[in-house]
């Protein structure tokens, strides 16, 4: 039986002996490969959506409420009341059993025989992966001292880079050698031996070992009830913003990415071997590449000034735009590559700086519901509705665009980006305001 790093409140929450770097680079790898399994998961419906569409005969539409609204209507608010209990309880517990739910409900998606089959397997999916996310967060937070924070959370967010990337390359390999249910299946028992070993050699953390928290402040955190803590968060402005900002800049996100590979070989004339190797590339690279860089201009601005937290993910947006709509209006899918990988290196900027902003901002004892609030708001938006306007967005076109119509749901998505620009603005200047600089 493994044994906690948990240890009697004293006088004050952070004398915590500092772990050896081995234990804690282990322990932030082990949580990173699980939310690449998360992320791969996830996104293999994406990745495989033309040989399903095909197989199953959906349409756009239908995909986008698949891969958005249905996922997130669970993933989203199930998340919160899991959070609340992995607060009180063991974290990496619920992390476990969370990743071993939603690899076996992966492997039933190769099941699905029809729409409605492939619609419960992806909300079983949504309701396990929950538990995923906001738990991760709080036990990196307990394991690194504030200064190492952006950076350690940099590196747990390759989780989704790396988890699209392995998903096209081995994903689009393995359906391309047999079909697309084989990768569920595959992906499904690795998710599930992988939340046993999570389960046997990852560590509870002492909650607050790296901060300076009094006991009488942990105390009430600890007795807070679950509706007054939702209050507390959304009653905080900055928290609000925060997670407002960063549903806007996740809607381009998945707005872009649920449907990039059917856009690429529907319009771009791509093959599904080309997006194993080519856009595989791109994604891990970029994505990966942008989430690090991100990770280090956080722990080095962030220590100058607060706002900074939200002034660079606005700048970044901002610059993403013009690569953004010329991958949209290139007619050749080499081309289109080339400019992706700029919004690819650029969108997700936002990430790890909300992530690390509000589990700073919050008592050690609630980190793990505000990170689920944080996503519930995030991935309602972004994950529920990007895709699910994507989609929509194709079919209104297709009447007068024909094959084009992704093309021009791209157009329709390209405003989202100086819409969430101008929210981190906005959450810049109410950050100064509060926070100024020292």
């Amino acid at each position: 039986m493994k044994s906690e790093v948990d240890e009697p409140v004293s006088e004050r929450v952070g004398a915590s002996p500092v772990l050896p770097p081995v234990r804690t680079g282990l322990v932030l790898g082990m949580l990173c490969f699980v939310y690449v399994l998360n992320f791969l998961d996830r996104q293999l419906i994406s990745i495989l959506a033309k040989p399903i569409q095909d197989d199953l005969h959906i349409t756009d539409s239908q995909l986008g409420m698949l891969t958005g609204f249905y996922f997130a209507l669970f993933y989203c608010f199930i998340a919160v009341p899991i959070g609340w209990l992995a607060d009180r309880t063991n974290r990496v517990r619920v992390l476990s059993i969370a990743c071993a739910l939603w690899s076996g409900a992966t492997a039933a998606c190769a099941m699905a025989s029809n729409y409605a089959q492939l619609v419960i397997a992806r909300m079983t999916v949504g309701v396990g992966e929950a538990g995923g996310v906001p738990p991760s967060y709080a036990i990196i937070s307990d394991y690194f001292p504030r200064e190492r924070r952006g950076r350690a959370m940099a590196i747990f967010n390759l989780g989704p880079p790396l988890g699209s990337a392995l998903g096209v390359a081995f994903g689009a390999s393995l359906a391309a050698a047999s079909n697309w249910r084989l990768p569920f299946y595959v992906i499904g028992v690795v998710g599930v031996l992988t939340a046993v070993v999570v389960y046997v050699l990852v560590a509870e953390p002492r909650r607050g070992g790296h901060d300076t928290t009094t006991r009488a402040a942990a105390e009430t955190a600890a007795k807070a009830g679950f509706v007054s803590t939702i209050l507390r968060f959304f009653a905080n402005p900055t928290l609000l913003l925060a997670s407002v900002a960063s549903g806007a800049a996740n809607f381009i996100t998945y707005g872009t990415s649920n449907f990039a590979t059917l856009f690429l070989m529907r319009e771009k004339g791509m093959q599904l071997s080309d997006v194993a190797i080519w856009y595989a590339l791109v994604v891990g690279v970029c994505m990966g590449g942008g989430i690090f860089v991100s990770g280090r201009l956080i722990d080095r601005f962030g220590a100058r000034s607060k706002a900074a937290y939200a002034i660079i993910p606005a700048i970044s947006l901002v610059v993403a735009l013009p690569f953004f709509i010329c991958f949209a209006w290139v007619p050749l899918w080499q081309t289109a590559l080339v400019f992706l990988c700029v919004p690819m290196f650029l969108n997700s900027f936002f990430l790890s700086a909300m992530v690390t902003f509000v589990q700073s901002e919050v008592r050690p004892n609630q980190r793990v519901i505000a990170g689920a609030l944080l996503l519930l708001v995030m991935n309602f938006i972004g994950l529920g509705l990007g895709p699910t306007y994507v989609g929509m967005a194709s079919d209104y076109f297709r009447s007068s665009h024909g094959t084009h119509s992704l093309q021009f749901a791209f157009f329709a998505l390209a405003p989202m980006y100086l819409i969430a620009a101008l929210l981190f603005a906005a959450l810049a200047r109410l950050i100064y305001r509060t926070n100024p600089p020292r």
